[in-house]
Protein backbone atom coordinates (compact mmCIF):
# COMPACT_ATOMS: atom_id res chain seq x y z
CA UNK A 1 0.00 0.00 0.00
CA UNK A 2 2.97 2.20 0.65
CA UNK A 3 4.36 1.57 -2.58
CA UNK A 4 1.59 2.45 -3.94
CA UNK A 5 0.96 5.64 -2.41
CA UNK A 6 4.11 6.70 -3.30
CA UNK A 7 3.67 5.79 -6.98
CA UNK A 8 0.19 8.23 -7.10
CA UNK A 9 2.34 10.97 -5.12
CA UNK A 10 4.89 11.18 -7.62
CA UNK A 11 3.25 10.26 -10.93
CA UNK A 12 2.39 14.23 -12.34
CA UNK A 13 1.54 15.28 -15.64
CA UNK A 14 4.51 17.64 -17.54
CA UNK A 15 3.42 17.30 -20.95
CA UNK A 16 0.77 16.05 -23.67
CA UNK A 17 -0.88 12.65 -22.42
CA UNK A 18 -0.26 9.90 -24.11
CA UNK A 19 -2.80 8.06 -26.54
CA UNK A 20 -2.66 5.12 -23.48
CA UNK A 21 -3.40 7.72 -20.75
CA UNK A 22 -6.15 9.32 -22.85
CA UNK A 23 -8.00 5.95 -23.33
CA UNK A 24 -7.73 5.20 -19.90
CA UNK A 25 -8.90 8.59 -18.74
CA UNK A 26 -11.85 8.48 -21.15
CA UNK A 27 -12.72 4.73 -19.63
CA UNK A 28 -14.17 6.27 -16.63
CA UNK A 29 -17.36 7.66 -18.70
CA UNK A 30 -18.41 3.86 -19.01
CA UNK A 31 -18.75 2.66 -15.35
CA UNK A 32 -20.16 6.32 -14.02
CA UNK A 33 -23.24 6.70 -16.76
CA UNK A 34 -23.75 2.68 -16.76
CA UNK A 35 -24.52 3.62 -12.53
CA UNK A 36 -26.39 6.63 -13.15
CA UNK A 37 -28.31 5.19 -16.21
CA UNK A 38 -29.06 2.10 -14.38
CA UNK A 39 -29.98 4.01 -11.14
CA UNK A 40 -32.40 6.41 -13.06
CA UNK A 41 -33.86 3.94 -15.34
CA UNK A 42 -35.13 1.48 -12.75
CA UNK A 43 -34.96 2.12 -9.33
CA UNK A 44 -38.07 3.46 -9.20
CA UNK A 45 -40.16 0.42 -10.90
CA UNK A 46 -37.44 -2.13 -9.04
CA UNK A 47 -38.98 -0.59 -5.61
CA UNK A 48 -42.11 0.00 -6.34
CA UNK A 49 -43.25 -3.31 -9.01
CA UNK A 50 -40.54 -5.62 -7.14
CA UNK A 51 -40.63 -5.01 -3.49
CA UNK A 52 -43.86 -3.56 -3.33
CA UNK A 53 -42.91 -0.18 -1.50
CA UNK A 54 -45.47 2.82 -1.98
CA UNK A 55 -45.30 4.81 -4.82
CA UNK A 56 -45.76 7.80 -2.61
CA UNK A 57 -42.59 6.78 -0.63
CA UNK A 58 -40.34 5.97 -3.04
CA UNK A 59 -41.71 9.53 -4.79
CA UNK A 60 -40.55 11.52 -1.59
CA UNK A 61 -36.90 9.37 -1.40
CA UNK A 62 -36.45 10.08 -5.01
CA UNK A 63 -37.01 13.80 -4.34
CA UNK A 64 -34.61 13.97 -1.27
CA UNK A 65 -32.05 11.90 -3.69
CA UNK A 66 -32.11 14.64 -5.94
CA UNK A 67 -32.25 17.30 -3.50
CA UNK A 68 -29.24 15.57 -1.81
CA UNK A 69 -27.09 15.14 -4.90
CA UNK A 70 -27.93 19.00 -5.95
CA UNK A 71 -26.44 20.56 -2.95
CA UNK A 72 -23.20 18.04 -2.89
CA UNK A 73 -22.27 19.56 -6.08
CA UNK A 74 -20.92 22.75 -5.26
CA UNK A 75 -19.66 21.85 -1.61
CA UNK A 76 -17.55 19.19 -2.63
CA UNK A 77 -16.35 21.21 -5.78
CA UNK A 78 -15.26 23.84 -3.64
CA UNK A 79 -13.75 21.38 -0.90
CA UNK A 80 -12.33 19.72 -3.73
CA UNK A 81 -10.47 23.01 -4.88
CA UNK A 82 -9.15 23.89 -1.82
CA UNK A 83 -7.71 20.38 -0.56
CA UNK A 84 -3.89 20.01 -0.54
CA UNK A 85 -2.01 16.52 -0.26
CA UNK A 86 0.89 15.40 -1.54
CA UNK A 87 -1.04 13.20 -3.87
CA UNK A 88 -2.52 16.35 -5.67
CA UNK A 89 -6.05 17.72 -4.92
CA UNK A 90 -8.32 15.20 -6.92
CA UNK A 91 -6.70 11.81 -6.58
CA UNK A 92 -7.32 11.27 -3.21
CA UNK A 93 -11.33 12.20 -3.65
CA UNK A 94 -11.20 9.09 -6.55
CA UNK A 95 -9.30 6.94 -5.14
CA UNK A 96 -10.94 6.69 -1.40
CA UNK A 97 -14.48 6.99 -3.41
CA UNK A 98 -14.41 4.36 -5.86
CA UNK A 99 -15.20 1.33 -3.82
CA UNK A 100 -17.58 2.87 -1.62
CA UNK A 101 -19.50 4.08 -4.89
CA UNK A 102 -19.24 0.61 -6.46
CA UNK A 103 -20.38 -1.05 -3.36
CA UNK A 104 -23.08 1.32 -2.48
CA UNK A 105 -24.46 0.88 -5.87
CA UNK A 106 -25.03 -2.95 -6.08
CA UNK A 107 -26.34 -2.38 -2.19
CA UNK A 108 -29.46 -0.28 -3.56
CA UNK A 109 -30.56 -3.74 -5.67
CA UNK A 110 -29.38 -6.06 -2.90
CA UNK A 111 -31.95 -5.02 0.14
CA UNK A 112 -32.45 -7.88 3.20
CA UNK A 113 -35.87 -8.92 3.90
CA UNK A 114 -37.55 -6.12 5.59
CA UNK A 115 -40.71 -4.43 5.82
CA UNK A 116 -41.76 -1.59 3.04
CA UNK A 117 -40.47 1.18 6.13
CA UNK A 118 -37.65 -0.90 6.21
CA UNK A 119 -37.22 -1.14 2.86
CA UNK A 120 -37.31 2.77 3.01
CA UNK A 121 -35.02 3.59 4.86
CA UNK A 122 -32.47 1.01 3.68
CA UNK A 123 -33.23 2.90 0.42
CA UNK A 124 -32.26 6.35 1.82
CA UNK A 125 -29.50 5.31 3.68
CA UNK A 126 -27.64 3.40 1.34
CA UNK A 127 -28.56 5.81 -1.49
CA UNK A 128 -27.32 9.22 0.48
CA UNK A 129 -23.86 6.96 0.18
CA UNK A 130 -24.19 6.36 -3.24
CA UNK A 131 -24.98 10.14 -3.70
CA UNK A 132 -21.57 11.22 -1.75
CA UNK A 133 -19.88 8.86 -3.33
CA UNK A 134 -21.05 9.68 -6.87
CA UNK A 135 -20.48 13.13 -6.64
CA UNK A 136 -17.23 13.04 -4.59
CA UNK A 137 -15.88 10.26 -8.19
CA UNK A 138 -17.47 11.62 -10.60
CA UNK A 139 -16.84 15.78 -10.24
CA UNK A 140 -13.14 15.37 -9.43
CA UNK A 141 -12.65 13.11 -12.28
CA UNK A 142 -14.79 16.16 -14.79
CA UNK A 143 -12.30 18.58 -12.71
CA UNK A 144 -8.86 16.49 -14.12
CA UNK A 145 -10.54 16.95 -17.74
CA UNK A 146 -9.71 20.37 -17.92
CA UNK A 147 -6.12 19.90 -16.35
CA UNK A 148 -5.21 16.94 -18.06
CA UNK A 149 -5.79 18.85 -21.31
CA UNK A 150 -5.05 22.03 -21.69
CA UNK A 151 -5.68 23.73 -25.34
CA UNK A 152 -8.90 23.02 -27.14
CA UNK A 153 -7.05 20.85 -29.67
CA UNK A 154 -6.37 18.54 -26.80
CA UNK A 155 -9.51 18.54 -25.18
CA UNK A 156 -11.46 18.15 -28.36
CA UNK A 157 -9.35 14.98 -29.05
CA UNK A 158 -9.15 14.02 -25.20
CA UNK A 159 -12.97 14.00 -25.11
CA UNK A 160 -14.05 11.74 -27.63
CA UNK A 161 -12.86 7.80 -26.26
CA UNK A 162 -14.54 9.81 -22.60
CA UNK A 163 -18.06 10.41 -24.97
CA UNK A 164 -17.93 7.05 -26.66
CA UNK A 165 -17.26 5.16 -23.25
CA UNK A 166 -20.01 7.33 -21.60
CA UNK A 167 -22.70 6.66 -24.64
CA UNK A 168 -21.68 2.71 -24.31
CA UNK A 169 -21.76 2.79 -20.72
CA UNK A 170 -25.74 4.79 -21.27
CA UNK A 171 -26.95 1.85 -23.98
CA UNK A 172 -25.97 -0.86 -21.15
CA UNK A 173 -27.47 0.72 -18.07
CA UNK A 174 -30.90 1.11 -19.84
CA UNK A 175 -31.05 -2.04 -22.63
CA UNK A 176 -28.54 -4.35 -21.07
CA UNK A 177 -29.96 -3.86 -17.43
CA UNK A 178 -33.09 -5.46 -18.28
CA UNK A 179 -31.31 -8.66 -19.94
CA UNK A 180 -29.45 -9.36 -16.68
CA UNK A 181 -31.85 -9.22 -13.98
CA UNK A 182 -34.35 -11.45 -16.16
CA UNK A 183 -31.48 -13.68 -16.18
CA UNK A 184 -29.63 -13.86 -12.71
CA UNK A 185 -32.05 -11.50 -10.74
CA UNK A 186 -31.80 -8.22 -9.55
CA UNK A 187 -28.64 -9.06 -7.28
CA UNK A 188 -27.23 -10.68 -9.69
CA UNK A 189 -27.46 -7.97 -12.18
CA UNK A 190 -26.26 -5.41 -9.17
CA UNK A 191 -23.20 -7.68 -9.05
CA UNK A 192 -21.86 -8.52 -12.42
CA UNK A 193 -22.50 -4.34 -13.05
CA UNK A 194 -20.55 -3.95 -10.22
CA UNK A 195 -18.02 -6.09 -11.13
CA UNK A 196 -17.29 -4.43 -14.34
CA UNK A 197 -18.05 -0.71 -12.85
CA UNK A 198 -14.92 -1.75 -10.24
CA UNK A 199 -12.52 -3.03 -12.79
CA UNK A 200 -12.75 0.11 -15.49
CA UNK A 201 -12.53 2.54 -12.47
CA UNK A 202 -9.63 1.40 -11.11
CA UNK A 203 -7.95 0.83 -14.59
CA UNK A 204 -8.80 4.55 -15.42
CA UNK A 205 -7.97 5.90 -12.22
CA UNK A 206 -4.33 4.10 -12.53
CA UNK A 207 -3.72 4.23 -15.82
CA UNK A 208 -5.36 7.81 -16.75
CA UNK A 209 -6.13 10.54 -13.97
CA UNK A 210 -2.87 11.81 -13.21
CA UNK A 211 -2.34 15.64 -12.06
CA UNK A 212 0.08 18.32 -13.40
CA UNK A 213 2.25 20.14 -10.77
CA UNK A 214 0.48 23.93 -10.60
CA UNK A 215 2.48 27.02 -9.53
CA UNK A 216 2.13 27.75 -5.78
CA UNK A 217 0.03 30.68 -6.53
CA UNK A 218 -2.25 28.92 -8.48
CA UNK A 219 -2.40 26.23 -6.19
CA UNK A 220 -3.43 28.39 -3.10
CA UNK A 221 -6.92 27.94 -2.09
CA UNK A 222 -9.32 30.79 -2.39
CA UNK A 223 -11.39 31.73 0.64
CA UNK A 224 -14.96 30.51 0.71
CA UNK A 225 -17.06 33.78 -0.07
CA UNK A 226 -14.41 34.67 -2.86
CA UNK A 227 -15.64 31.34 -4.71
CA UNK A 228 -18.63 32.43 -4.75
CA UNK A 229 -18.32 36.04 -5.60
CA UNK A 230 -16.10 35.06 -8.98
CA UNK A 231 -17.94 31.84 -10.09
CA UNK A 232 -21.49 33.78 -10.07
CA UNK A 233 -19.62 37.40 -11.42
CA UNK A 234 -18.17 35.44 -14.14
CA UNK A 235 -19.41 36.67 -17.82
CA UNK A 236 -18.87 33.65 -19.23
CA UNK A 237 -20.03 30.95 -16.93
CA UNK A 238 -23.41 32.71 -16.50
CA UNK A 239 -24.69 32.28 -19.94
CA UNK A 240 -22.98 29.21 -20.49
CA UNK A 241 -24.47 27.30 -17.21
CA UNK A 242 -28.30 28.67 -18.15
CA UNK A 243 -27.69 27.25 -21.88
CA UNK A 244 -26.50 24.28 -20.56
CA UNK A 245 -29.47 23.72 -18.20
CA UNK A 246 -31.77 24.34 -20.98
CA UNK A 247 -30.54 21.77 -23.22
CA UNK A 248 -30.33 19.23 -20.32
CA UNK A 249 -34.10 20.09 -19.82
CA UNK A 250 -34.69 19.56 -23.51
CA UNK A 251 -33.04 16.07 -23.67
CA UNK A 252 -34.48 15.21 -20.50
CA UNK A 253 -38.17 16.02 -21.70
CA UNK A 254 -37.23 14.05 -24.77
CA UNK A 255 -36.41 11.09 -23.00
CA UNK A 256 -39.28 11.30 -20.97
CA UNK A 257 -42.19 11.83 -23.84
CA UNK A 258 -40.48 8.76 -26.03
CA UNK A 259 -42.17 6.08 -24.21
CA UNK A 260 -45.72 7.95 -24.09
CA UNK A 261 -44.99 8.84 -27.94
CA UNK A 262 -44.26 4.92 -29.09
CA UNK A 263 -47.38 3.91 -26.96
CA UNK A 264 -50.03 6.91 -27.84
CA UNK A 265 -49.21 8.69 -30.85
CA UNK A 266 -47.76 5.60 -32.81
CA UNK A 267 -49.79 2.76 -31.77
CA UNK A 268 -46.53 0.48 -31.25
CA UNK A 269 -45.63 -1.71 -28.89
CA UNK A 270 -43.74 -0.01 -25.74
CA UNK A 271 -40.61 -1.86 -26.14
CA UNK A 272 -40.26 -0.30 -29.79
CA UNK A 273 -39.08 2.68 -27.32
CA UNK A 274 -35.86 1.25 -27.40
CA UNK A 275 -35.36 1.70 -31.18
CA UNK A 276 -35.54 5.45 -30.76
CA UNK A 277 -32.87 5.98 -28.11
CA UNK A 278 -31.03 3.69 -29.78
CA UNK A 279 -30.95 5.66 -33.09
CA UNK A 280 -30.02 8.72 -30.54
CA UNK A 281 -27.09 6.98 -28.79
CA UNK A 282 -25.90 4.93 -31.78
CA UNK A 283 -25.69 8.08 -33.99
CA UNK A 284 -24.32 10.32 -30.95
CA UNK A 285 -21.35 8.25 -31.39
CA UNK A 286 -19.54 8.73 -34.66
CA UNK A 287 -21.03 12.20 -35.03
CA UNK A 288 -18.85 12.90 -31.71
CA UNK A 289 -15.68 12.45 -34.11
CA UNK A 290 -17.17 14.87 -36.59
CA UNK A 291 -17.74 17.66 -33.53
CA UNK A 292 -14.39 17.24 -32.33
CA UNK A 293 -13.12 17.77 -35.92
CA UNK A 294 -15.47 20.96 -36.26
CA UNK A 295 -14.27 22.81 -33.19
CA UNK A 296 -10.70 22.01 -33.63
CA UNK A 297 -11.36 23.71 -37.04
CA UNK A 298 -13.56 27.04 -35.38
CA UNK A 299 -14.06 27.57 -31.41
CA UNK A 300 -16.10 26.14 -28.82
CA UNK A 301 -18.90 28.97 -29.17
CA UNK A 302 -18.89 28.10 -32.68
CA UNK A 303 -19.24 24.49 -32.88
CA UNK A 304 -21.91 24.88 -29.74
CA UNK A 305 -24.29 27.17 -31.86
CA UNK A 306 -23.91 24.49 -34.70
CA UNK A 307 -24.94 21.64 -32.73
CA UNK A 308 -27.67 23.46 -30.71
CA UNK A 309 -29.07 24.22 -33.61
CA UNK A 310 -29.05 20.67 -35.49
CA UNK A 311 -30.32 19.42 -32.69
CA UNK A 312 -33.73 21.58 -32.48
CA UNK A 313 -34.05 21.52 -36.06
CA UNK A 314 -33.74 18.02 -35.58
CA UNK A 315 -36.23 17.67 -32.67
CA UNK A 316 -39.16 19.61 -34.65
CA UNK A 317 -39.25 16.41 -36.94
CA UNK A 318 -40.77 14.58 -34.06
CA UNK A 319 -44.14 16.28 -35.35
CA UNK A 320 -44.34 14.41 -38.53
CA UNK A 321 -43.99 10.80 -37.90
CA UNK A 322 -46.78 7.83 -37.94
CA UNK A 323 -44.79 5.04 -37.83
CA UNK A 324 -41.68 3.86 -35.82
CA UNK A 325 -39.67 3.62 -39.24
CA UNK A 326 -40.16 7.83 -39.54
CA UNK A 327 -39.48 8.32 -35.71
CA UNK A 328 -35.93 6.33 -36.05
CA UNK A 329 -34.90 8.43 -38.78
CA UNK A 330 -35.74 11.49 -37.08
CA UNK A 331 -33.55 9.98 -34.04
CA UNK A 332 -30.77 9.92 -36.29
CA UNK A 333 -30.77 13.63 -36.96
CA UNK A 334 -31.52 13.97 -33.34
CA UNK A 335 -28.22 11.94 -32.53
CA UNK A 336 -26.15 14.23 -34.54
CA UNK A 337 -26.65 17.25 -32.59
CA UNK A 338 -26.76 15.06 -29.18
CA UNK A 339 -22.93 14.01 -30.21
CA UNK A 340 -22.13 17.49 -30.37
CA UNK A 341 -23.62 18.56 -26.76
CA UNK A 342 -21.93 15.55 -24.99
CA UNK A 343 -18.34 16.64 -27.16
CA UNK A 344 -18.67 20.24 -26.70
CA UNK A 345 -20.04 21.42 -23.59
CA UNK A 346 -17.18 20.39 -21.15
CA UNK A 347 -14.95 21.73 -23.51
CA UNK A 348 -16.43 25.11 -23.11
CA UNK A 349 -16.74 24.70 -19.68
CA UNK A 350 -12.60 24.18 -19.63
CA UNK A 351 -12.59 27.52 -21.36
CA UNK A 352 -14.05 29.40 -18.89
CA UNK A 353 -11.95 27.79 -16.03
CA UNK A 354 -8.75 28.36 -17.97
CA UNK A 355 -9.75 32.17 -18.67
CA UNK A 356 -11.03 32.01 -14.42
CA UNK A 357 -7.16 31.13 -13.90
CA UNK A 358 -5.64 33.76 -15.63
CA UNK A 359 -7.79 36.67 -14.42
CA UNK A 360 -7.91 34.87 -10.39
CA UNK A 361 -4.55 33.62 -10.48
CA UNK A 362 -6.43 29.64 -8.94
CA UNK A 363 -7.47 26.98 -10.73
CA UNK A 364 -11.19 26.37 -9.41
CA UNK A 365 -12.30 23.12 -11.79
CA UNK A 366 -13.80 22.03 -8.59
CA UNK A 367 -16.12 24.96 -8.00
CA UNK A 368 -17.32 25.33 -11.60
CA UNK A 369 -18.49 21.93 -12.13
CA UNK A 370 -19.94 21.68 -9.13
CA UNK A 371 -21.86 24.65 -9.54
CA UNK A 372 -22.96 23.62 -12.89
CA UNK A 373 -24.01 20.36 -11.58
CA UNK A 374 -26.08 22.04 -8.84
CA UNK A 375 -27.57 24.30 -11.81
CA UNK A 376 -28.30 21.30 -14.29
CA UNK A 377 -29.60 19.58 -11.73
CA UNK A 378 -33.05 21.67 -12.17
CA UNK A 379 -33.53 20.07 -15.43
CA UNK A 380 -34.94 17.29 -13.64
CA UNK A 381 -37.61 19.38 -12.14
CA UNK A 382 -38.39 21.42 -15.14
CA UNK A 383 -39.03 18.20 -16.91
CA UNK A 384 -41.94 17.02 -14.02
CA UNK A 385 -43.05 19.92 -14.71
CA UNK A 386 -43.54 19.90 -18.40
CA UNK A 387 -44.90 15.96 -18.36
CA UNK A 388 -47.32 16.80 -15.88
CA UNK A 389 -48.93 19.97 -17.12
CA UNK A 390 -48.79 19.08 -20.87
CA UNK A 391 -50.41 15.48 -19.91
CA UNK A 392 -53.07 17.05 -17.80
CA UNK A 393 -53.93 19.27 -20.04
CA UNK A 394 -53.95 17.16 -22.74
CA UNK A 395 -56.51 14.86 -21.22
CA UNK A 396 -54.42 11.88 -20.48
CA UNK A 397 -55.81 9.08 -18.13
CA UNK A 398 -54.30 6.16 -17.48
CA UNK A 399 -56.86 4.02 -16.87
CA UNK A 400 -58.65 4.21 -20.07
CA UNK A 401 -55.19 2.36 -21.33
CA UNK A 402 -55.12 3.12 -25.05
CA UNK A 403 -58.40 4.98 -25.78
CA UNK A 404 -57.33 8.13 -25.54
CA UNK A 405 -58.51 11.31 -26.47
CA UNK A 406 -56.59 12.51 -29.77
CA UNK A 407 -56.20 15.87 -27.62
CA UNK A 408 -53.39 13.44 -26.06
CA UNK A 409 -51.67 12.52 -29.22
CA UNK A 410 -51.26 16.26 -29.51
CA UNK A 411 -50.37 16.94 -26.36
CA UNK A 412 -47.23 14.19 -26.39
CA UNK A 413 -46.12 15.80 -29.75
CA UNK A 414 -46.18 19.18 -28.63
CA UNK A 415 -44.19 17.58 -25.73
CA UNK A 416 -41.59 15.46 -27.72
CA UNK A 417 -40.93 18.48 -30.36
CA UNK A 418 -41.77 21.90 -30.15
CA UNK A 419 -41.27 22.41 -26.10
CA UNK A 420 -37.68 20.71 -26.68
CA UNK A 421 -37.33 23.36 -29.39
CA UNK A 422 -38.58 26.05 -27.34
CA UNK A 423 -35.77 25.12 -24.37
CA UNK A 424 -33.24 24.83 -27.26
CA UNK A 425 -33.88 28.21 -28.60
CA UNK A 426 -33.40 29.50 -25.14
CA UNK A 427 -30.17 27.83 -24.63
CA UNK A 428 -28.90 28.85 -28.62
CA UNK A 429 -29.53 32.52 -26.93
CA UNK A 430 -27.67 32.10 -24.27
CA UNK A 431 -24.41 30.12 -26.35
CA UNK A 432 -24.42 33.39 -28.58
CA UNK A 433 -24.28 36.41 -25.51
CA UNK A 434 -21.34 33.82 -24.40
CA UNK A 435 -18.46 36.02 -24.60
CA UNK A 436 -15.05 34.55 -25.71
CA UNK A 437 -14.86 34.09 -29.13
CA UNK A 438 -11.18 32.44 -29.20
CA UNK A 439 -10.46 28.88 -29.64
CA UNK A 440 -7.78 29.22 -26.59
CA UNK A 441 -7.26 31.95 -23.83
Amino acid sequence: MTVLGERLRDRRLDAAPTRAQTIAFGASGFPTQLMAQTFSAFIVYFYVSHLAVPAGWVAAAMIAHGVLNAVLNPVVGTISDRLRTPWGRRIPWIGLGIVPLVVAFALVWMPPELPAAGLIVWFLVVVAVYDIAFVVVVLNISALFPEIFRTTEERARGNVPRQIFAILGMVLGTAGAPALYSALGWPGMALVLGAVCLVLLVWSFLGGMIERRVPEAASEAMRWGDQLKYTFRNRAFVPYVLGSLFVQTSIAVILAAIPFYVRYSLGAAEGEGSLLLGAIFVTAIPSIVLWSAVVRRTSPRTAVLWSVAVFGVAVLGYLAPSDVLGAVLVGVAVGVGVGGLLQLLEVMLAQIIDEDAVRTGHRREGAYFGVNGFVVRGSVVLQAIVAAVVLTASGFDATLGDAQPESVDGGIRLMLAVIPLGFTALAWLCFWLYPIRARDI
